[in-house]
């Protein structure tokens, strides 16, 4: 790459702050209570380096932290780095914070001109583009009043009008466009592709990956400070999808583990319980509204959904193979026991069902328990929060013992089509 193809050339930058555990708020505490004012040092960049052409559209992505803000700061000259070098080869304007440089009792109007000149235009070339930055922003109406009468919807269309006419050649942003309705967001993104196609330089900080790589030519992953993989912006956001997708698995396992611990401790210290019910005869006294009812001459003592590695897990990824386990016991014995489960919406919705009966399984009745096991093979949910229903049914189809929302489970995936089902598909172009 040559030089003069650089906008952004960053060279082992690290940046650390301090972060007190103590201080006091006032200048009286500070002064009887110095011991107080402990603090730790922070390392949020640890050395990263990379590199921007001229025109091209960089997105900085990882999770809240990793260090992108700080980036981002460090490049418009908010701050400056311990050590390292940024060059930055030409004008750059910015949308770092909501509204920054606004005055709030100032009209709107005026600070447009404030906000213009802290970016280096002359009154006369702000003169000569109030009227574009206005409409653009569509304020009209509201365009002398003072901006603390604004809403964080007007702020943000009156910073991005002023700082996409300041004829820039770098134009840096942090999430400011997650604010506004949709209509507006879309003539943002429309302006964007204007001034990309234009020749500016645009790095954008967010958390909306579609963003990411629908409008950017390349990513850079942050992660505890440092780059953990940049190039194409599809391929940065599908690793960063899968590594994100696995610490929410391992967060998930982990929790679950805790909570299982705490459950065996407090039934080691908790008094013997009193003896069970015996199962009910009355046929008639089933509160099906209930979500756990029946007759219980057969109950599920316990179910588990267990992941590819045979844990009991409340996490999957779309695409697994997983296991449902149902203990039971029988308390009268039946001519034959039907044993079914669902995956169910929030909402209540059966996304599917199935049970013995409908897959011809005759199920055992010589014995007092036992347990069943159904092996689901790539688990087509999409990312998102589901509930399991299990249940056992005579031949008749009358409830012995019937949970609704068993247990909640969550699916995360990298797939990103729509809705609740993944259906395998290949496209192809036929002429």
């Amino acid at each position: 790459m040559q030089q003069n193809d650089i906008a952004i050339d960053v060279r082992d930058v690290t940046k650390s702050f301090k972060v007190y555990l103590d201080k006091g708020s006032q200048l009286k505490e500070r002064l009887l209570f110095r011991k107080r004012s402990r603090y730790e040092e922070r390392k949020v960049l640890k050395g990263i380096s990379f590199t921007v052409r001229k025109g091209e559209a960089v997105g900085l992505i990882g999770h809240n932290g990793c260090g992108k803000s700080t980036t981002l700061k460090l490049l418009t000259k908010i701050m400056y780095p311990d050590s390292g070098e940024i060059t930055m080869n030409g004008r750059v304007s910015s949308l770092i914070e909501l509204g920054a440089g606004f005055h709030p009792d100032m009209s709107g109007r005026e600070n447009i001109y404030t906000n213009a000149a802290i970016f280096g235009l002359t009154k006369k070339e702000i003169d000569s583009r109030l009227a574009e930055i206005i409409e653009f922003s569509e304020l009209e109406e509201f365009i002398d009043n003072p901006v603390r009468t604004y809403s964080s919807g007007m702020y943000m269309r009156l910073a991005f009008s002023v700082a996409i006419n300041v004829d820039a050649d770098i134009l840096l942003i942090d999430e400011i466009l997650a604010v506004g309705d949709t209509n507006f967001q879309t003539k943002c993104f429309n302006r964007l592709r204007e001034l990309k196609a234009s020749g500016i330089t645009i790095i954008i900080v967010t958390h909306d990956l579609t963003t990411i790589e629908k409008f950017c030519d390349s990513a850079i992953w942050l992660n505890g400070g440092l780059i953990v993989r940049e190039g194409r912006s599809p391929e940065v956001v599908d690793a960063y999808y899968d590594f994100m997708n696995q610490k929410r698995i391992d967060s998930e396992k982990a929790a679950a583990e805790k909570k299982e611990k705490e459950e065996k401790e407090r039934k080691a210290q908790a008094a013997p319980a009193a003896e069970e019910n015996a199962p009910s005869e009355d046929t008639g006294g089933i509160d099906y509204s209930a979500n756990r009812f029946g007759l219980r001459y057969i109950e599920i003592t316990k179910a588990r959904m267990l992941n590819k590695s045979g844990e009991d897990s409340r996490i999957f990824s779309t695409g697994d193979n997983i296991t449902l386990e149902i203990d039971y016991k029988v308390n009268q014995p039946l001519e034959e026991y039907i044993f079914g489960f669902g995956f169910y919406t929030l909402e209540g919705e059966c996304l599917y069902g199935n049970n013995t009966q409908l897959d011809r399984i005759a199920v055992s009745t010589d014995k007092t328990e036992g347990t069943i096991a159904v092996d689901i093979q790539d688990l087509p949910l999409l990312a998102g929060k589901y509930t399991l229903n299990v249940a056992v049914v005579d031949r008749d189809g009358t409830p012995m013992d019937f949970y609704r929302n068993y247990c909640g489970f969550e699916v995360v995936s990298d797939d990103r089509s729509t809705g609740y089902m993944r259906v395998r598909h290949n496209w192809r172009i036929t002429k």
